[in-house]
């Protein structure tokens, strides 16, 4: 069992950036992969970015790709996600989800927290 709480979420304007983290509890958290979905009203939760158990491979949602950068510190059972860049698109609720890589990738996870807000003013 894992479980996950997101932090860093907030108000911002256009080009401005954040880091979001999730802290994982339990002693099995380094081997997940771990990855960040979103979710804005009215819409279905999309794909953000996942990383691998390891830390050697990543992947972004094309949206994303080369503003976001997903990270983590096993040490700290920690996964950050890096926003530059923002736009008021992104605004949305990110969640952070524990699972195989190749699954989070397809948008299947084992476990996911409850998320934070964030919202990107122009």
């Amino acid at each position: 069992q894992v479980q996950l709480v997101e932090s860093g979420g907030g108000l911002v304007q256009a080009g401005d950036s954040l880091r979001l983290s999730c802290v994982g509890s339990g002693r099995t958290f380094s081997t997940y992969g771990m990855a960040w979905f979103r979710q804005a009203p009215g819409n279905e939760r999309e794909f953000v970015a996942a990383i691998s158990w390891s830390g050697l491979s990543r992947y972004y949602a094309d949206s994303v790709k080369g503003r976001f950068t997903i990270s983590r510190d096993d040490a700290k059972n920690t996964v950050y996600l890096q926003m530059n860049s923002l736009k008021p698109e992104d605004t949305a609720v990110y969640f952070c989800a524990a699972g195989t890589y190749n699954g989070l990738k397809q948008g299947r996870d084992d476990y996911r927290g409850r998320g934070t807000q964030v919202t990107v003013s122009s």
